[in-house]
């Protein structure tokens, strides 16, 4: 019997076709079997079973038992080996954001601080650098926040100059994309590639309809776009001393999440809830399931999230707290995240004790495998991190080391089966 097995049933029914009693006997042991296989010693052990149920004209894909163990196979690290006083390409100011080129040939590392991207080899040699600051054409500013390639194009988002940029790969200015300016880098509010010529980006539409992605490609905007929610569950919200305010994140609160993908689609959730909803417009298409058991919050570990909380209610006594204090969840939320990659593929970054790790849906939901979850550093004005970069059979991150210096890691992922 394989690791991962998928089966089709109706309703709660299994629909098997009409055939001779000992054969239907026969389906039915195999169905029952999915979930286990024999080891080396004779015994059963649980493997992965995917099933697949239609209620209505929703499609249930529900996931359970354990998915196949991946791995990420470094490749190269870029960054600085010790702090000099003459400043190499690989020592960084800032990193926002990474771009795996298509090929897989050539990472491009947006730096904010001296906005500009450069360019390195799979050697980590340095090639060559894009913009530098300003506001005339190939020019960046301190609010450039996110890099995506769309077909042959390289986009840069830069609310300073109210634009998305476009590059060559070489570095040639071919253009740019007005934006709305002056906005934030939070998470939501950065290019989001999910296909090899589709990506989306952030932005509050007219005419009273609300946040949304609209979607780019290589020719410029796409009809497609995105709804996009905005929600403070999880956030205490401070006012103080006439108009300052402060927030903060519960620890382990569980809250909405979700992302663009191709074609106008949507994946949505809540992370206490490891169920993923993919919509269109108004119109659930598919609901993603996985079978996990939850997790309880250590007592030190819900003090440890509420001591800057805690220490700012004793500084200020007269702050009005919106909820009044954090309540404390049930358990630890299953999710983190959910990233869409460039071939289509579900990124789910899950929590756990033994440590995160992320699981890896294909576009049907059907769980292909796990593997552990990079250390990644946080983005600027947000609580979440940096988003990581695919290419096929690659990943990039990014992560900072003890000195606080940004360092791009480079993995291939090896897919064992």
């Amino acid at each position: 019997m394989p690791d991962a097995t998928r089966t089709a049933t109706k309703g709660t029914r299994s629909t098997i076709p009409a055939t001779p009693r000992l054969a239907v006997l026969a389906m039915v042991a195999v169905l029952a079997a999915c979930g286990e296989r024999a080891s080396r010693n004779g015994e059963r052990v649980a493997t992965l079973a995917t099933t697949v149920d239609t209620l209505g004209e929703v499609v249930h894909v529900r996931n359970a038992g354990p998915a196949p163990r991946w791995e990420l196979i470094p490749v190269v690290s870029i960054g600085p080996e010790d702090v000099s006083l003459e400043q190499g390409p690989a020592e960084f100011g800032e990193v926002i954001s990474v771009a795996l080129d298509p090929g897989g040939e050539a990472v491009y590392v947006a730096d904010r601080l001296h906005c500009e991207i450069r360019v390195f080899d799979l050697d980590g040699a340095y090639l060559r650098t894009l913009g530098r600051c300003g506001e005339g054409p190939g020019e960046l500013t301190e609010f450039f926040f996110s890099i995506a390639w769309v077909g042959d194009k390289l986009l840069a988002l830069d609310f300073g100059n109210g634009r998305i940029g476009e590059f060559s790969a070489t570095g040639e200015w071919l253009g740019q994309r007005r934006i709305q300016a002056g906005m934030g880098g939070g998470a939501m509010q950065r290019l989001h590639p999910v296909g090899w010529n589709e990506a989306y980006a952030f932005q509050y539409a007219e005419a009273g309809l609300g946040p949304l992605y609209a979607g780019h490609d290589a020719a410029g905007l796409t009809p497609d776009t995105v709804p996009a929610v905005l929600s403070r569950q999880g956030i205490i919200i401070c006012e103080y001393n006439e108009g300052w305010m402060s927030s903060f994140d519960v620890p382990f609160a569980s809250v909405p999440v979700q992302h663009p993908g191709p074609g106008g689609i949507r994946y949505s959730a809540t992370t206490g809830e490891y169920k993923i909803a993919v919509t269109r417009g108004d119109d659930t298409l598919r609901i993603i399931e996985r079978d996990l058991p939850a997790e309880p919050i250590a007592d030190r570990e819900w003090d440890a999230g509420n001591q800057d909380f805690r220490d700012f209610r004793e500084e200020r006594p007269d702050a009005s707290c919106e909820p009044g204090r954090p309540e404390r969840p049930a358990a630890k939320p299953f999710f983190n995240e959910i990233w869409v990659a460039p071939d289509g593929r579900i990124w789910v970054e899950v929590v756990r004790i033994a440590g995160n790790r992320w699981e890896v849906f294909d576009a049907d939901g059907t769980l292909l495998g796990q593997l552990p979850a990079q250390e990644r550093r946080e983005s600027i004005g947000s609580s979440t991190r940096l988003p990581p970069s695919f290419a096929p059979g690659m990943m990039a991150t990014v992560r900072q080391d003890s000195l606080d210096l940004d360092h791009v890691e480079v993995f291939r992922i090896g897919e064992r089966r």
